[in-house]
């Protein structure tokens, strides 16, 4: 038996409780390999894709990266870890991360009005009277009040600057009012491209390769996808009348902020590292372009919620996941995978997708060179397999020196059959919530049904103020939560017990 990787709570009398998961054998990854390269095999002949590219990428480095079928169908060059794919927008998370690095060196607020950087908006009439002014952060999670403009936004990536000013310039019919709901805006990260070079000084995709590209080591990654070598360029197509027909090669334009950006799938597995080394919170030496802190509040996503099924072939058989769009990225919490930030790309001739798993360091992409052909299913079914592989390890939340002291003082009460031992330990609301009395006739019950518990299993912490923790007893087993108080030094406020049903054991 162990903990599961994530755990798995039951609400138990209003606490937590840890459900125990069975063992699952361990795999490698590359004892995986031929699992998930049947999954994206499969998505390549469905969904007639000339070529794919995916990739592993844990414990910050490119676990297992592999292409499938050609860059273009004329000379049948095979796609490879270097082949250059255009990401659509999964460009949106540069954006972001760029608008919050201009944050951080206080350039823009993300509370300002959006006008502030973009003059040609204050003219705009607002659906009614009372609509509140776009602020830069409703752009960034897509409650500006625009219509949802997928696949008009993704034909704009030719749009010359002035051309995109004098658009500004003319007002734009809501589709809402701004910050009522969430609406997907192609438009409204186009909208940042401009605030990010407006406030940085420099055009969009000079900062983005200043303050992102450069620093990671993208070399090969850019905006300006027609000029890229045709030896590694991976052509765009339609599937239309049964047959591939080539996209138009677009070249950089006004919308490139919200989907124009073009990277190798070995290029674009060090972004991935670099954003999952901002998890866990830790001591250690900042020194990423931009700070730890930064990356982790892409993950913060705004209050209109959906829920949805989980992407891929176990959807409709999995927990259902509360999802929201934060910083350039959906958020879900995923019964199995944990936190999870995923997108989505389409774009003429291209389809992409990446999902992060933060609390295990993995992260699943996958890019693809047909329109609109998006890779999430299989990209999705790959984080399932290494889950059920053993592939995705928890990362330890450390046992704090106050919630240590704090359990050491619980098994001790529980043993002694009265609250003695925690004395001096409980917080105000303890005794009021549940006398001594009945503290005492508790443990008198469960150590009739148990008896004592000698051992425990190692303390599973939540949080630096809580825990979950089981006891192996004489008849049985306990599971039990701890719940310190915001005092210092640190209390109890809530402490739970329950027998743990044989069957679940």
């Amino acid at each position: 038996m162990r903990w599961k990787s994530g755990l798995v709570f039951a609400v138990i009398l209003g606490a937590s409780v840890p459900a125990i998961a069975q063992e699952t054998p361990s795999k490698t990854p590359d004892q995986l390999a031929p699992e998930i390269d049947a999954l994206f095999a499969k998505f390549q002949a469905e969904q007639h894709v000339p070529g794919v590219v995916y990739g592993v990428v844990k414990d910050g480095k490119l676990a297992y990266v592999k292409g499938l079928g050609v860059q273009n169908i004329t000379d049948k060059r095979a796609v490879t870890p270097d082949s250059l794919f255009r990401i659509a927008s999964m460009t949106k998370a540069f954006t972001a991360l760029s608008i919050l690095k201009l944050r951080d060196d206080g350039k823009l607020r993300l509370d300002d009005l959006a006008e502030q950087y973009v003059p040609e908006m204050k003219r705009w009439t607002y659906p009614t009277k009372d609509s509140p002014r776009i602020r830069v952060r409703d752009l960034l999670q897509h409650v500006g009040g625009f219509v949802t403009d997928d696949p008009w936004g993704d034909r704009q990536q030719v749009l010359p600057q002035e051309d995109f000013t004098r658009m500004i310039a003319a007002g734009v019919p809501f589709s809402r009012v701004p910050q009522s709901s969430h609406e997907y805006s192609n438009f409204g990260y186009a909208l940042l491209g401009r605030i990010v070079a407006n406030a940085s000084g420099m055009a969009y995709a000079d900062y983005v390769q200043k303050t992102i590209l450069t620093p990671l080591g993208m070399t090969s990654s850019g905006f300006d996808a027609p000029k890229a070598p045709k030896a590694r360029y991976a052509l765009g197509y339609r599937w239309e009348n049964e047959r591939w027909t080539a996209e138009p090669e677009m070249v950089d334009g006004a919308f490139n902020a919200m989907g124009g950006l073009q990277v190798s799938a070995n290029d674009y597995a060090k972004w991935v590292a670099f954003l999952l080394a901002a998890w866990p919170a830790r001591d250690d030496a900042d020194t990423g372009p931009v700070k730890r802190a930064t990356v982790r509040e892409i993950a913060q996503g705004l209050n209109f919620a959906a829920v949805v099924n989980r992407t891929g072939a176990s959807g409709a058989d999995a927990c259902k996941l509360s999802s929201a769009y934060g910083m350039g990225w959906r958020v879900a919490q995923d019964c199995d995978l944990g936190l999870t930030l995923a997108h989505g790309g389409g774009y003429p001739g291209y389809g992409s997708h990446v999902m992060l798993m933060p609390d295990h360091g993995v992260g699943v992409f996958a890019l693809s060179n047909r329109t609109y052909a998006g890779p999430s299913g299989p990209a999705w079914d790959t984080a399932v397999a290494m889950d059920k592989a053993g592939l995705l390890e928890t990362r330890a939340v450390p046992v704090s020196p106050a919630v240590a002291d704090a359990y050491a003082a619980a098994r001790a009460a529980y043993a002694a059959g009265d609250l003695g031992p925690l004395q001096g330990k409980l917080a105000m609301n303890f005794l009021l919530d549940r006398s001594a009395d009945n503290w005492k006739s508790e443990f008198a019950k469960l150590k009739a049904e148990v008896g004592a518990c000698p051992t425990d299993e190692p303390l599973a912490p939540t949080r630096a103020m809580s825990a979950a923790f089981r006891l192996n007893c004489e008849k049985g087993k306990l599971d039990g939560v701890l719940l310190l108080a915001p005092t210092t030094p640190a209390t109890i406020q809530a402490l739970r017990f329950r027998v743990v049903p044989p069957e679940a054991r």
